[in-house]
This record gives C-alpha cells, structure tokens and sequence, in this order.
C-alpha cells in the first residue's frame, strides 16, 4: 500500500498538471482572439497551425510512451475525425466573432448538450440532481449571450455549432 507521502506526491502532481493545462488554456484563447484583432489572422491558418501543434504533441508524447496508439475502423475514425476537426474550426470562429467572454460561457454548454446526447441516443438516465444544474448552467449561457455588448448572430451560430461538434466528439471518444 502506497504511504501518505506518495499519495500527496501523486495528487499534487496531478494537481500541478491540471493546474498548467488551465494556465496554458486561458493563454491560447487570449493569443488567438489578439491575434485575431490585431492582425486580422486567417482562421482557417490558425486552424491549420491548431492541428500541426496537436499532431506534433501526440507524436512527441507517443515516442515518449505516454500512450499507444489505437487501431480504428474507418468508419468509426472517420466520425472522430470529422467531429474534431469541426470542434477546431467551428470554436476558432466562435472565438473570432464574439467575446472571449460569451465564447468561453457557451463552452459550458458542452455539458448539457453531452448529457441530451448520451440520453436520446445512448438511453442513458441522469439524476434529478444532474438534471437540475442544466438548468442555471442555460439561463446563463443564454442572459450572457443575448445581453452582451457585442452581440454576432453569426459568432452565435460558430458558438452553437461549436458545442454541437465538440459535444459529438467528446460523447464519440466514449463509445470508441
């Protein structure tokens, strides 16, 4: 049995990463939406530079032995492929056309949109519980994205979609 000292060694370790990952998160989304102000940065470029970095992270981390790979049929990577990509192009142009704000708050619809997904398609029930944080997580989405002082139906439509195939994505990994 590990001693307490490991376990806190591990669970800060752990901590510590996902404490970078945030920190590195907030980082990339405030580049691009500067890039995107102030220097009228293609989206599809910075899409492409998304996927070469990503490509390039899972290669280093797969000679690193961090994880196998895994062996697909094509038609169940074709589903995940087409999702990621659309999660990538569709989040750029949310992020383009609206604030850093309302594109960082219509992300928590991914939640949501997660669970209607897993329930229709999957039968999965969740608790009354689950069922009623959807709720406020909503209202707010949608106060925030109507009252915004720089309100886009179109960075509206990217952040909807956005969420859909993020949603698709994440519920896809799953499954798979």
């Amino acid at each position: 049995m590990a001693s307490l000292a490991d376990r806190v060694q591990g669970n800060g370790r752990i901590a510590a990463g996902l404490l970078l990952n945030l920190l590195v998160s907030i980082c990339i989304v405030f580049l691009n939406k500067w890039i995107y102000v102030h220097h009228g940065f293609p989206n599809m470029t910075l899409t492409l530079v998304h996927f070469v970095i990503t490509w390039l992270g899972l290669y280093i981390c797969q000679k690193l032995d961090i994880f196998a790979p895994k062996s697909l049929p094509p038609s169940k990577l074709l589903l995940l492929a087409l999702s990621f990509c659309g999660f990538v192009v569709f989040t750029n142009l949310s992020l383009q056309n609206n604030t850093i704000g309302t594109y960082q708050l219509a992300k928590a619809m991914t939640t949501p949109v997660i669970i209607v997904i897993q329930t229709l398609c999957y039968k999965k029930t969740f608790s009354t519980k689950i069922q009623l944080t959807l709720i406020p997580i909503t209202l707010g989405v949608i106060l925030n994205s109507y009252y915004d002082v720089k309100f886009n139906f179109l960075g509206m439509v990217f952040a909807a979609l956005g969420v859909l195939v993020t949603s698709l994505y994440q519920v896809s990994l799953q499954v798979i």
